[in-house]
């Protein structure tokens, strides 16, 4: 039986390197998907990974993995069905090179994604938005790249690998119009326009950051990329200072995509379309869109306006005062 060193090594540099010419993003996933499986192969089966068989990594032992991800190391359904597909396209390759396997690829190829609960998205009010860009200390270096940070994120919706690798020669700021250029999922680029406001922040952060056109815009203290732990937390550090002043802030759990979210129920709400917010957002597919129509509460207000039965008052419904709502409900 084969080795699984040999075939994961070609599946690599072959089919993904060489016939896929995969981005690094998609190399990434499939290299973290691979070293959880072979991690956990050692621990059950006792053997280094340049030992272990394709035999060995059947369908019940696949189906053990993916079951110790959802249970050991509490991952959601998505991140789960993630991981399967990266492993799915390894099988494939496999299927293919070395016909003999067919029988144990097919039977770990007919493991199914997983269904999952598609929840609505949180976005931010405006006045949490607010309070979220008033919460870095712009009297430092730190605070004010910050401040710049977010102040981008939330009105361009980038995505966080784009924010991480935006250059400052991607930032134009000259009089044909403000706008920054990113490389997105699938290898797409695209221009997303800035405001006024957002441009005056840039402009005094890139003359203060005073880097080389291939310099990130927003370097870590070494002057290198942040990295996506790093967008995370400050993130979540700002929110959490952030819901000192807007209490709301404190029921959400902010994320960098959160802040995507919002940028895409804003122009949701200025009255885009959604084939405007899919291609502003660099999304595949306008149907990705759907789930902002979903969330929207304040669109679904505006209709319940309108369809509201006749002698009855327009609106949403607002309970009592709480003590009244108590002795009502006796």
């Amino acid at each position: 039986m084969m080795l699984v060193a040999g075939l994961l090594e070609a599946f690599f540099t072959q089919r993904l390197l060489q016939q896929r010419n995969a981005s690094t993003h998609t190399i990434a996933a499939y290299r973290d998907a691979f070293r959880l499986l072979l991690a956990f192969a050692q621990h059950r089966l006792r053997k280094p990974p340049s030992e272990l068989l394709l035999s060995e990594l059947d369908a019940t032992f696949v189906s053990a993995f993916l079951q110790r991800l959802e249970k050991t190391r509490n991952n959601s359904v998505r991140t789960r069905n993630a991981r399967l597909a990266a492993i799915h396209s390894f099988f494939r390759f496999v299927a293919l090179q070395e016909p003999a396997c067919s029988a144990i690829c097919q039977r770990v190829l007919a493991i199914p994604m997983k269904r999952f609960e598609r929840k609505l998205i949180t976005s931010l009010s405006r006045p949490e938005q607010e309070a979220l860009l008033a919460a870095p200390d712009r009297a430092t270096w730190l605070g004010r790249r910050d401040h710049a940070l977010l102040v981008v994120v939330l009105q361009t919706g980038l995505r966080v690998s784009e924010l991480r690798e935006l250059r400052c020669e991607d930032v134009i700021l000259g009089t044909s119009g403000a706008h920054v250029r990113c490389r997105g999922k699938g290898r797409k680029e695209r221009s997303t326009p800035l405001t006024r406001s957002t441009t005056s922040v840039l402009r005094a952060w890139l003359a203060e950051r005073t880097g080389l056109p291939s310099d990130p815009v927003f370097p870590s203290r070494r002057g290198s990329l942040l990295s996506r732990d790093a967008v995370e937390r400050l993130v979540s550090k700002y929110a959490e200072a952030a819901a000192a002043v807007c209490p709301s802030l404190s029921d959400k759990r902010i994320t960098p995509h959160v802040l995507r979210h919002t940028t895409a129920v804003g122009l949701l709400r200025a009255g885009n379309d959604r084939a405007v917010i899919a291609l502003w957002l660099g999304h595949e597919s306008i149907e990705t869109t759907q789930m902002y129509l979903d969330a929207d509460l304040t669109m679904k207000e505006r209709a319940l306006a309108r369809t509201a039965p006749l002698r009855a008052g327009s609106g949403r419904y607002r309970p009592d005062d709480a003590l009244m709502a108590f002795l009502n409900g006796l």
